[in-house]
C-alpha cells in the first residue's frame, strides 16, 4: 500500500559507493524478500578488483549502450504494479453501488470484508513472491501470477452474491501480493546502475497511476450504476497482457547465473545491455553469487541484541505509516466527500489520485537530494497538519459552509504529503538499514506488518467512523503522524549517500 503510494515501493536504494556490477545487482533495494544475500557474497566480488578496476568495467554506466533494451521489459514488468494500484483502488468507487447490487447495503462489515480479503490475500502472495521467483525464476512467476489476477478480476466482475465477490478480492489480492515482491525485484535486477533510481521508482509510480486509473474508471458510475462490473473486469485485460509480456521478455541474468545456467544468462545479457557486456557481466555476476563464509540468518537472529533495533525501526516505519490513515483514505474518499456534500465525490477521489501521481514524482526527484529521513519527517508533517484541518472542517461551525472545499483540499494535501515519504521511504529505506544475512526475513516481517496492518484497517475503518464520527477518526490519524515526527527524530539514520556496507557497521556491528 501498499506498498508504493501504500508504501510498498521496494525500488533501488543509493547507489553511492557501488562497486562491480554483481555487487550493484546484488544490493539493490526491492520487494523480493528472497533476493538478497549475505554480505560475504558482496565482500568476496569486491576482492576479484582493485578500486582502479571497479571504476573502469562498471559494465552498464554508460547510458547509450545500456539503457536502450532495458525500458520495454521494465514497461512490461510494470503492469504488475498498475495492476497492484488498481485493485487497491477500484473498491473505492465502486463500494457503494455493488454494495446495493448484492445486497449489503446495510452491514458495514460485510463491506469491509469486500475491502480487506484483498490484503488478507497479498499478505499471504508477499510471501510467496519471493520464493516463486527463486525457485522458478522470475518471468514465469510473473506469468503464474497472472492465473490469480486475470480469475480474481472476472469473479469480483460477475459476483452475483457476496461470497464470490470476496473469494474473487482474496484470489485479486493473492496476485497482487507477489506482484509486490517480484515486480520491483525484476526491475532492479534487469536496471542498468546509472539509472536505476529513475527506473525502481516506476514502480512507486505506476502503483500510483493504477490507483488514479481505478478512481477515474469510477466516472461513468453515476449514469450507470452497474459499471461497478466492468471496473473490476477491465483489471483482465492488463493481467492477460502481462502474462503474454513476459512470455516474451528476458530472465534476469543474476537469477540464472545463480542457477548456474550461464548459457541462458547470456543470451539474457545480449537481449538486455548487448553482445559487448557478456563476458563482464558474467565474470561480475559469477563472482557475486559464490558461496558465502556468513550463513543467513535465522527468525529468532532478528529479535537478537545485534539487530532488534534496527529491525523494529523498518517495522515502526510500515506501522506509522498504515496507522497514519493513508488506506482508509484512498479506500474512502468518495464515500468520505459525500458525507461533506461534496456534488462530484468520484471526480474528488480522481483528483486525489492525481495528488499521488504528483507526489510521486516529486519524490523521485527529491530522494537522493534531500535525504530520506527530513522527507519522512516533512511527509508526516505535512500529514498531521492536513488531518488536522480536515477533523476542524467537520467540528467546527464556523467552517461548516465550507466543509467540502475544505474535505477535498484537506485530504488533497494529505495524500500531497504521503507521497513525498510516508510512502515511498519505509520500503526504499529497509534494504538500506537492513544487514545483508537477515535483509531478507527482515523484509518479510515489515511486509508482513504492511498487510496486516492495512487488512485490519480496511476492515474496520467503516466501523470505527460509525461509531465515533470521521472528525474524532481524523484527529487519530493527525495524533500517530505527530507521534511518528518524534520517532523517527530519534531512531532514524540518514542514508543518503552512504554505502550499504558503512550502514551495516554502524547499525549492526558485530558482537
Amino acid at each position: 500500500m501498499s506498498q508504493n503510494c501504500f508504501g510498498l515501493r521496494f525500488g533501488s536504494g543509493s547507489d553511492s559507493g557501488s562497486g562491480a556490477m554483481g555487487v550493484e545487482l546484488g544490493r539493490g533495494g526491492s520487494g523480493g524478500v528472497n533476493m538478497f544475500r549475505s554480505s560475504a557474497k558482496y565482500r568476496l566480488a569486491k576482492a576479484q578488483f582493485s578500486d582502479e578496476d571497479i571504476e573502469e568495467i562498471t559494465p552498464l554506466n554508460s547510458p547509450s549502450r545500456s539503457s536502450g533494451s532495458v525500458l520495454p521489459y521494465v514497461g512490461v514488468a510494470s503492469l504488475g504494479a498498475i495492476l497492484f494500484g488498481y485493485h487497491l483502488g477500484v473498491v473505492n468507487g465502486a463500494l457503494e453501488y455493488l454494495a446495493k447490487d448484492l445486497g449489503i447495503v446495510e452491514n458495514t462489515v460485510l463491506q469491509g470484508w469486500v475491502v480487506s480479503t484483498l490484503l488478507a490475500g497479498a499478505t499471504i502472495g508477499s510471501f510467496t513472491g519471493g520464493s516463486l521467483a527463486d525457485h522458478f525464476g522470475r518471468t514465469k512467476t510473473f506469468i503464474l501470477d497472472a492465473i490469480p489476477l486475470t480469475v480474481g478480476a472476472f469473479l469480483c466482475a460477475s459476483a452475483q452474491n457476496v461470497e464470490t465477490m470476496i473469494i474473487g478480492r482474496l484470489l485479486s489480492g493473492f496476485g497482487i501480493g507477489i506482484s509486490s515482491a517480484i515486480v520491483p525485484l525484476y526491475i532492479s535486477e534487469i536496471s542498468p546502475t546509472e539509472i536505476r533510481g529513475t527506473l525502481g521508482s516506476i514502480n512507486q509510480l505506476f502503483i500510483c497511476i493504477g490507483i488514479l486509473v481505478a478512481l477515474v474508471a469510477g466516472l461513468p458510475l453515476a449514469r450507470n450504476p452497474l459499471w461497478w462490473r466492468g471496473m473490476f473486469g477491465i483489471a483482465v485485460i492488463p493481467s492477460v497482457l502481462l502474462a503474454l509480456g513476459m512470455a516474451f521478455s528476458p530472465e534476469s541474468p543474476r537469477w540464472l547465473v545463480q542457477q548456474r545456467k550461464i548459457p541462458q544468462a547470456e543470451q539474457a545479457i545480449i537481449k538486455l545491455y548487448g553482445k559487448s557486456r557478456v563476458t563482464e557481466l558474467i565474470t561480475d555476476l559469477s563472482a557475486s553469487s559464490q558461496g558465502s563464509e556468513e550463513q543467513d540468518a535465522g527468525w529468532f537472529d532478528l529479535f537478537s541484541r545485534r539487530y532488534f533495533k534496527v529491525v523494529s525501526v523498518g517495522a515502526a516505519l510500515f506501522l506509522f505509516q498504515q496507522l497514519a490513515g493513508i488506506n482508509a483514505v484512498v479506500y474512502y474518499s468518495t464515500s468520505v466527500f459525500r458525507s461533506a456534500g461534496v456534488s462530484s465525490d468520484v471526480a474528488a477521489s480522481a483528483l486525489v489520485g492525481a495528488a499521488n501521481v504528483v507526489g510521486t514524482m516529486i519524490a523521485s526527484s527529491l530522494m537522493d537530494k534531500k535525504g530520506r529521513k527530513s522527507l519522512l519527517i516533512t511527509s508526516f508533517s505535512g500529514m498531521a497538519a492536513s488531518m488536522l484541518l480536515l477533523s476542524l472542517s467537520f467540528t467546527w461551525k464556523v467552517l461548516a459552509p465550507f466543509s467540502g472545499p475544505l474535505a477535498v483540499i484537506g485530504t488533497v494535501l494529505y495524500v500531497l504529503s504521503f507521497s513525498l515519504g510516508a510512502g515511498p521511504v519505509p520500503a526504499l529505506l529497509l534494504p538500506e538499514i537492513f544487514a545483508s544475512r537477515i535483509r531478507a526475513k527482515a523484509v518479510a516481517l515489515s511486509l508482513c506488518m504492511h498487510w496486516i496492518t492495512n487488512f485490519f484497517i480496511g476492515l474496520c475503518f467503516l466501523s470505527v467512523v460509525t461509531q465515533f464520527g470521521i472528525s474524532k477518526v481524523y484527529l487519530g490519524f493527525a495524533t500517530i503522524c505527530i507521534l511518528a515526527v518524534m520517532y523517527i527524530a530519534s531512531n532514524v539514520v540518514e542514508t543518503k549517500g552512504r554505502s550499504l556496507e558503512d550502514i551495516e557497521r554502524e547499525l549492526s556491528p558485530p558482537i
